[in-house]
């Protein structure tokens, strides 16, 4: 019955959104609350789901959110978003400047968490459709893909390392390996599958930044990239230092500049500060213009807490503990329980970390039989975390809402490419595990 309730909820959902045209914020507030009476909860319990769901989604994302869309209006207006570009894309129009942006996307994904990296690519993107005229989904599907397979598969993000530390499983195999099922998993979800997405109509997207007053002198390419890139800098800087030296891991200076939020912060004003006086522009003027762009976050940032208190209510309620037990009677092998497991967590929770983490416990027992490398279910089981995100994933709402899409084409561009990884992945662990890995 649970697993009923849920599927008419999703429906439920649907219908309200894209055939009736409600707001999504409002609609994922009253399928929330419908959703956890109708499963059985108390009218308070299921409020304070809502509530506590919310508060918890909001809690570090807000920040995150708000000043990546600060430095990315930076980036933007001071005109080193479209040096970045021109240097990347050069003279070509054709489809073939994706495979830049997603080897970018790439090497931004691995130190930065998937929200940071996401909104350090935004601009970018933005101004790469522009200039090529290719659907802006089309190039943000072929850029964010390898955010979703660094996200998913490789170490340090805390996914794949907590998995490891619950299997057992030697992070630096795990790497490895990761990094060989993260080349075809990019390359297909990515770029390949982008091309499906070419007839998709050209969107503006609710965070657009093209219709800033770009100043006649750019501040070159170095600082803009150096600018763009340096929370990523800061971030991994500070990992590798942690890794490389024990003692200096609490150091309580690489505490707060490994914070993602400080990182960010840093970032901000140091671009304000750098590629302001290269184009003239004050730290006050850009100042100014902060507010300008943080406005068209507050809905984003509404819908994807609407989308936190669904899940949060779904985790309250019990249904995904109820279709996680069926999954475990399931006899087959440990690779693909694993995957089912985290693919039920992720389809019923929407957060793909949650998932994953919560099914490496479920299925923990799996990794003491001998009969599968501890390395290849800790892949697995991040592979199935990526599984099928939809309305009740917050990175579904921040794709959506980020780049202007309808629900129809966020199901037919993100969770289609994010389906794509998680499968490819899980075939990726089989071909491993038949060559004796």
């Amino acid at each position: 019955m649970p697993i009923i309730i849920t599927l008419l909820a999703v429906v439920g959902l649907l219908v309200l959104i894209v055939f009736l045209k409600w707001h999504p914020f409002i609609a994922l507030i009253l399928v929330a609350i419908a959703a956890g009476l109708l499963l059985g909860m108390p009218a308070a319990d299921a409020l304070t789901s809502v509530t506590a769901g919310v508060g918890d989604t909001l809690g570090g994302l807000a920040l995150i959110l708000g000043l990546g869309a600060a430095l990315g209006g930076v980036i933007a207006e001071t005109g080193a978003a479209q040096e970045i570009t021109d240097r990347l894309v050069g003279s070509q129009r054709g489809y073939s400047v994706v495979w830049g942006l997603c080897l970018v996307g790439f090497l931004i994904g691995i130190p930065l968490f998937y929200s940071v990296g996401f909104v350090m690519m935004a601009p970018i993107i933005f101004a790469t459709a522009k200039k090529t005229g290719l659907p802006l989904a089309m190039v943000a599907v072929a850029s964010v893909a390898s955010l979703s397979v660094t996200h998913g598969f490789l170490p340090p993000h805390p996914a794949p390392v907590l998995i490891a530390d619950t299997y057992g499983a030697d992070l630096g195999k795990t790497l490895l390996y990761g990094l060989i099922l993260a080349v075809p998993s990019v390359i297909i979800a990515g770029p390949l599958f982008s091309r499906t997405l070419a007839g998709m109509p050209q969107t503006i997207g609710a965070a657009a930044l093209d219709d800033a007053e770009i100043p006649s002198h750019r501040p070159g390419f170095l600082p803009s990239l150096l600018c763009a890139l340096l929370p990523v800098f800061l971030l991994g800087g500070v990992a590798a230092l942690k890794s490389l030296n024990e003692e200096i891991a609490g150091s309580a200076i690489l505490l707060v500049l490994g914070d993602a939020t400080v990182a960010l912060l840093v970032g901000v004003i140091v671009a304000m500060a750098v590629l302001g006086s290269r184009t003239g522009q004050s730290i006050g003027h850009l100042m100014s213009r902060v507010g300008a762009q943080l406005a068209p976050m507050a809905a984003v940032l509404l819908i994807i807490a609407g989308g936190g208190a669904f899940k949060q209510v779904l985790v309250d309620s019990g249904t995904s503990e109820y279709i996680v037990t069926t999954l475990e009677n399931f006899n087959a092998h440990p690779l693909l329980i694993a995957w089912m497991i985290a693919a039920a967590l992720r389809i019923t929770l929407g957060s793909a970390t949650v998932a994953a983490i919560t099914a490496a416990g479920i299925a923990l027992p799996l990794a003491g039989t001998g009969q599968v490398s501890p390395e290849l279910l800790v892949l697995a089981t991040g592979a199935g975390s990526l599984t099928c995100s939809h309305v009740n994933d917050t990175g579904f709402w921040l794709f959506k809402e980020y780049f202007g899409l309808s629900v129809t084409q966020t199901l037919r561009s993100w969770t289609v490419m994010e389906t794509l990884v998680s499968v490819i992945g899980l075939a990726g662990c089989f071909l491993l595990d038949a060559f004796g890995v």
